[in-house]
């Protein structure tokens, strides 16, 4: 049925890209929803981007092939694009619009929400806590995810992050938490990637607790900066009024900055940094800063944005950025990858600025903070050792050097190379002591003599190839620091 009380606009003054600009008609409202008609008559959806004096700018998310200057036709709707979202899209598979590409039946919505949503408001936001249980151990010992957290993933071009992405969002769990479920948001993908990610969800099974929007790479630019909203705006209705908590993983940031270039171009906007848009900050932002909890509201919302760093630039504008807004940073390294280390997680410049809120007694294990910072002093040393090496060659280390010089191989290969497999967090820290009660004590000043004690005294993993002439008391291996990594399980 026609509106006749809509506002039409016949004839547009000109097309550029995925761009509409007309001539600005009383009342029309920045952001306001828009439907775009050709001369075939086939409807495209639009938003209003920008408005000047007497022109506005209409983003077209199909794209504007086929229109023309003439016989083009705008009718605006009086309000902003509106999600239509339901619980029932957990478990399917979307575009970057929400409309389901999985063949299975239309969605029903119980509401309809604004995707550009609103910032949680500082004095409701409730400190974020509670750990995330991803499956992956470099990211569950030493860059502990929490509920609420923004935490991004920095990535470079030929690295798996994508595997990774798909891993996390098919592992991700609250300890002794049923109502966990996953947003994944894929922008500007090939269709061979999106078959992946539609596979990998399918095998997993956990499909059910997964929503999905894929926005292709051959999808207009338009598209692309509306899919981490619509995945957004899904995530708050379930994390604030349904009580779910929420992990949103956003691949990939950089994908969305270029359409965000893009559009600024054919905006014949003035440039920033490297050609991005001076807004490019608030934009982010306006994105990251929706993930949180609400202080009396059930549920929250956690945001694991993936961002690749071109030319493996970690200050090109849209890294550096999303670094000032979230809180901390998980780093992928192409020299580990090289090595063979699957997931190549770099845990010495990776970060968790919440991890402390998330870890510890009564929440993953007491000693969760003393172990990472002796997993990360004793592989620093080994990467000092390593850097030594090259100059002096390896004989010329002590006896403890070259054991360190060891375990940071095994660390490398055991503990942060798991490959595709899920580990608890339990088998994490069997792991990591196994590793840990092989150094020699010396190299174990981080962790209190009486937590040492007691690991050892319930027979910690690997102890039995420490020199072990003192008791628990003395802590293990006071005999000199003879032990080496390398034998036995490590291969």
């Amino acid at each position: 049925m026609t509106d006749l009380s809509a506002v039409r606009i016949r004839g547009v003054e000109r097309l550029a890209g995925p761009l509409v600009v007309v001539r600005r008609v009383a009342g029309m409202a920045l952001g306001e929803d828009v439907l775009v008609a050709g001369p075939d008559g086939r409807s495209r959806h639009g938003q209003v981007i920008e408005l000047a004096a007497d022109l506005a700018v209409v983003g077209v998310y199909q794209g504007t092939s086929g229109l023309e200057l003439a016989t083009t036709t705008l009718e605006l709707t009086g309000e902003p694009f509106r999600l239509p979202i339901s619980s029932a899209m957990l478990g399917r598979i979307m575009d970057g619009r929400g409309r389901p590409i999985d063949g299975g039946p239309p969605i029903v919505p119980t509401t309809r929400r604004d995707v550009n949503g609103a910032p949680i408001n500082p004095a409701a936001r409730d400190n974020p806590r509670d750990f995330i249980e991803t499956g992956v151990t470099a990211i569950d010992l030493l860059t502990s995810l929490v509920r609420g957290q923004k935490l991004p993933i920095f990535t470079a071009a030929g690295l798996p992050a994508n595997d990774l992405a798909a891993r996390i969002a098919t592992g991700a769990r609250v300890i002794g938490e049923e109502r966990f479920v996953t947003i994944f948001a894929a922008m500007g993908i090939t269709r061979r990637e999106a078959d992946d990610f539609r596979d990998a969800f399918l095998s997993s099974g956990s499909i059910d607790r997964i929503a999905s929007f894929l926005n292709l790479a051959d999808d207009p630019a338009v598209e692309r900066l509306l899919t981490p909203r619509c995945a957004l705006t899904l995530g708050e209705y379930l994390a604030f009024e349904l009580g779910f908590d929420v992990l949103v993983v956003l691949t990939d940031m950089t994908a969305y900055g270029e359409a965000l270039r893009e559009l600024s171009t054919a905006r014949e906007e003035i440039p920033g940094r490297r050609g991005y848009p001076g807004y490019l900050y608030t934009d982010l932002a306006t994105l990251f800063e929706r993930a949180g909890r609400v202080r009396g509201r059930p549920g929250s919302l956690t945001a694991l944005p993936i961002v690749t760093m071109p030319d493996d630039d970690i200050t090109h504008p849209i890294p550096d950025l999303t670094g000032y807004i979230t809180e901390g940073q998980i780093v992928l390294s192409r020299e580990l990858w090289g090595r063979g280390v699957d997931p190549p997680i770099d845990v010495l410049p990776s970060l968790s600025r919440l991890m402390n809120a998330g870890i510890g007694e009564g929440r993953t294990v007491p000693e969760h903070r003393v172990v990472a910072d002796q997993l990360y002093a004793a592989y620093a040393r080994a990467r000092d050792l390593r850097r030594l090496v090259t100059v002096v060659g390896e004989a010329a280390l002590t006896a403890a050097e070259q054991a360190v010089l060891a375990f940071g191989d095994a660390f490398e290969r055991r503990l942060v190379g798991q490959g595709a497999e899920r580990r608890p967090l339990t088998t994490s820290f069997d792991l990591a002591w196994e590793l840990l009660l092989r150094l020699p004590s010396a190299e174990l000043g981080r962790i209190p003599e009486t937590v040492l004690a007691a690991r050892t005294w319930r027979g910690g993993g690997g102890s039995d190839e420490v020199d072990a002439g003192e008791g628990p008391k003395g802590g293990p291996g006071r005999g000199g620091g003879s032990a080496r990594i390398g034998g036995g399980s490590d291969g």
